[in-house]
């Protein structure tokens, strides 16, 4: 059966919204929960200290706890913080650069992230070899790539795909949700706070194109493969990993939990699901064409 797994939270909470979110993760079915922040180090809500507070009660309720690194590292605080990270000697990491994964203590196991770009079985092997016990594919590999991937990688190493959630397309060093105020990113005012789902960006025609999330963009569409887990589990995938959102995660968790254990059909769940989504699905990437499409399963 597929482990279910919740990602990192991309946008940006108060602190009480965090810690009450990740107190009902603790009561939720998530096998494997990733916490810290990976798009600013601007966002202070939660220091390092507050996160492992929070890994202790996600572990203390049963879940792997897994600590993810920042994916666009650009000071010497934010170097600072990846290496305590990586020194934890607790929680498994997940490295969403290759400075988290060189600065870990050799031979440690981790999870090679989204953002490390792996695109082939050779590239696989030589993570493994560094350590990586799971990786999780790019966003827009296939169904097609991941099995040439997976026929070409290491044995034993666990697949982890990117399941739900508005997809993080790419990073930049300048923030766009505070150009969008006109303000300098070392003065954003923490704008981010004022969009816990992002800030949506719209064509001239008024259609929704993508959403800035600080130095993050994402699409405005959101990836649903709750179709394709009968795909995902015979492709090889070990975990199917849900990306948070400001309302409705737990219903998520809940609607994926029974998909994956057979006690609700494809169909339903799609039902289910559509109230809850903050944007249109999409599921294209899967099925190696536009990501923003949506091909009925």
């Amino acid at each position: 059966m597929l482990k279910l797994a919740l990602g990192p939270v991309l946008t940006y909470w108060p602190r009480a919204t965090m810690f009450e979110f990740y107190q009902q993760v603790a009561e939720g079915p998530a096998d494997i929960v990733y916490i810290g922040e990976t798009v600013c180090s601007r966002r202070h809500e939660l220091k390092l200290s507050d996160w492992l507070d929070v890994a202790e009660l996600l572990a203390g309720a049963g879940k792997q706890v897994v600590m993810s690194t920042q994916a666009l590292i650009e000071a010497n605080t934010e170097l600072a913080t990846l290496r305590k990270i990586t020194a934890n000697g607790r929680y498994l990491v997940e490295a969403n650069d290759f400075g988290a994964v060189h600065s870990l203590p050799p031979a440690t196991p981790f999870v090679a992230g989204p953002h490390l770009n792996l695109y082939n079985g050779p590239a696989l092997a030589m993570l493994a070899e560094l350590g990586a016990t799971r990786w999780v594919p790019p966003l827009e590999m296939g169904r097609d790539q991941l099995a040439d991937v997976l026929r070409d990688g290491p044995a034993g190493i666990e697949t982890e795909v990117f399941a739900h959630g508005r997809m993080p397309l790419a990073f930049s060093a300048r923030c766009f949700t505070a150009r969008n105020r006109n303000l300098p990113k070392d003065d954003c005012q923490f704008s981010c706070m004022d969009h816990p789902d992002g800030l949506l960006l719209r064509t001239r025609e008024q259609k929704p194109f993508l959403v800035l999330n600080g130095t993050q963009t994402q699409s405005s569409s959101v990836y649903c493969l709750i179709g394709e887990l009968a795909q995902l589990s015979q492709a090889g995938v070990d975990i199917i990993r849900i990306s948070p959102q400001a309302n409705g995660t737990g219903q998520l968790l809940d609607i994926y939990d029974q998909a994956r254990r057979g006690l609700l059909a494809a169909d339903e769940a799609r039902l289910r699901l559509a109230p809850l989504l903050p944007g249109e699905a999409c599921n294209g990437y899967w099925h190696g064409v536009p990501g923003m499409d949506q091909v009925a399963a």
